[in-house]
């Protein structure tokens, strides 16, 4: 501008030139590519409690996140009153950052969109306000919106708005959750109506389903007991336990019922004690933990068919939950021991699970050690992953059987730490972090030590896979 007067500023959004896939209006760098290296096969969006609200004209409402930057709505984010350590609440959403946005960080990062829609329910364990089921047909519209929003072509109404904002090729969603950690009758009276909406237009839609606030107990069974007679492309489990349960629960799936609906763990995470240090929930007890706990997860990999830890993100200034994957300041971000196992599976997960027994038995915890196995049949490798809860040494030996192994130097990563209560911050960000090794291989029958406290996964040309 030139020359004296007055301007009347609206909306200002300053942004680097740097975002993550330069894509203007677009991500942090740094975090979107810490997602990106997580390898993720699905990417759950915009998160759990905050589709709730604290009560429903507080919701989160994909409409509103869409179209022209300046037309988005701003609303107080759920969590704006419940931080403790912060005198001054001042937790907005801009959206900015809206649902097309993550379907595009979606696509960026190879993974499929997950978006979780309100079902007509404030968050329980606040205001608790519910929608009459004759008054819940917008927010059903809003699910099969969001739908045509996503996949539908441009000669839609809002598949138009999507071309209109830059993407006129579909999304391709194929999954939609409805609710989050709802309970009792008043959930499954409007998920029922959900699923007949959504199914008799969009019969190839997978619905995700939610199981509760709890992994077991009253709510939980009931949940089940519903949903087995109901359609769930998933059912939604969440726990936030201490690192002990996880490690009691590595064969929770062992003995579920094969012809229900399939498990999405779609919120876990290990919450130790409480840490003087923000980041300090994230500790090596919790990350060895969820590892322990993970080989579980894939042993059973024809029930649980998709795991996701939570939450993804905490700025150290402004948390409201601990512990989070991935810590930032404004200029800064730090991946935690827990967000290493994470990728060490997602990176090494292979195409196929297989068994991996000690004495004819799933190896969950007997003598401190913990084991799943998949092969990889793109690579001809086998994957064998072994946590060793104990502080010390253990002297183990592979036997593989019904393949062959031809002598080489296969690949090994290990990550461990002596100190349980290690954990990586800003100021020191690989305190714990993985450690490519190889070891020597010459035959079916493979001895390892397995290092005190520390996570392994091995990988093993073979053939015959």
């Amino acid at each position: 501008m030139e020359g004296n007067g007055m301007v009347d500023v609206d909306m200002i959004s300053l942004f680097p030139q740097n975002t993550f896939k330069n894509r203007p209006n677009g991500l942090r760098a740094d975090l979107a590519q810490k997602l990106a290296d997580l390898k993720p096969g699905f990417i759950r969006f915009p998160g759990g409690c905050i589709v709730e609200g604290r009560d429903l004209t507080n919701r989160y409402q994909w409409k509103t996140t869409v179209g022209d930057i300046e037309e988005r709505k701003l609303i107080m984010n759920r969590w704006n009153v419940e931080f403790r350590q912060k005198l001054t609440p001042d937790y907005f959403q801009s959206f900015g950052l809206g649902f097309y946005e993550y379907f595009q960080l979606a696509e960026d990062i190879g993974a499929e969109p997950l978006p979780i829609l309100n079902c007509g329910m404030a968050c329980q364990y606040n205001s608790g306000e519910v929608v009459s089921l004759d008054a819940l047909q917008p927010y059903i519209q809003d699910a099969l919106d969001l739908i045509e929003f996503a996949n539908a072509p441009v000669t839609s109404r809002w598949g138009k708005l999507r071309s209109d904002m830059g993407h006129p090729a579909p999304f391709n969603l194929k999954m939609l959750g409805v609710g989050n950690e709802q309970w009792e009758s008043q959930y499954f009276d409007r998920y029922k109506i959900f699923e007949k909406a959504i199914l008799d237009k969009y019969p190839a839609i997978k619905i995700v389903s939610g199981s509760g606030p709890s992994s077991d107990g009253g709510y939980f069974d009931m949940a089940w007991k519903e949903l087995k007679q109901l359609h769930p492309g998933y059912v939604d489990e969440h726990y936030y336990k201490p690192p002990k349960w996880f490690l009691d629960n590595a064969n929770r799936y062992d003995n579920y019922d094969r012809n229900a609906p399939k498990v999405f763990a779609g919120e876990y995470a290990a919450h130790p004690k409480e840490s003087g240090n923000p980041e300090g929930r994230n500790n090596w007890e919790s990350a060895i933990a969820e590892a322990a706990f993970m080989t579980g997860l894939e042993r059973n990999a024809d029930v649980v068919n998709m795991a996701s830890y939570a939450p993804l993100l905490a700025h150290v200034e402004a948390w409201q939950w601990r512990p989070d994957l991935i810590w930032f300041d404004n200029l800064r971000s730090v991946a935690t021991p827990n967000y290493y196992v994470q990728q060490l599976f997602a990176a090494n997960k292979g195409t196929n699970a297989v068994p991996i027994l000690r004495n004819g038995a799933v190896v969950a915890g007997k003598d401190s050690i913990y084991a799943s196995a998949a092969i990889d049949k793109n690579t001809g490798e086998l994957i064998v992953k072994l946590v060793n809860v104990t502080d010390a040494a253990v002297t183990t030996v592979l036997q593989l059987e019904k393949v062959t192994v031809p002598k080489q130097n296969a690949t090994v990563t290990v990550l461990k730490s002596t100190d349980k209560n290690a954990f990586n911050t800003l100021d020191n960000p690989v305190l714990v972090q993985p450690v490519p090794a190889v070891v020597m291989v010459n035959g079916n029958k493979i001895p390892y030590v397995l290092e005190p406290s520390s996570v392994t996964v091995i990988r093993i040309k073979c053939k015959n896979i």
